[in-house]
């Protein structure tokens, strides 16, 4: 069974937060690292953050310090703490895992920032 199920997405104004999650079946979650991509109209999708099966993180440059990957194994979720929002944040956001002989995604969950 592969399902990954995002949601927590909204409007938001800038300097906003918003929590997304990513609800994983075991089969995916017990094997492999979790990552947050997004993409906005007319550009392609870009990674956001990552986190490993031991809780090691990182992050691209356009939202260190504002984004918080972490995960929950008790729950297989993973999650995306997203603070002092800004417009160029608008996209829809997509769970993904690449366990060995796979490359799944979630259906995307679209958030908006805007006054």
């Amino acid at each position: 069974q592969v399902q990954l199920v995002e949601s927590g997405g909204g409007l938001v104004q800038p300097g906003g937060s918003l929590r997304l999650s990513c609800a994983a079946s075991r089969s995916i979650f017990s094997i492999a690292a979790m990552g947050w991509y997004r993409q906005a109209p007319g550009k392609q999708r870009e990674w956001v953050a990552g986190i490993s099966r031991g809780g090691s993180t990182m992050y691209a440059e356009s939202v260190r310090g504002r984004f918080t990957i972490s995960r929950d194994n008790a729950k297989n979720t993973v999650y995306l703490q997203m603070n002092s929002l800004k417009p160029e944040d608008t996209a829809v956001y997509y769970c993904n895992t690449k366990p060995s002989g796979g490359d799944y995604w979630g259906q995307g969950t679209q958030v908006t920032v805007s006054s």
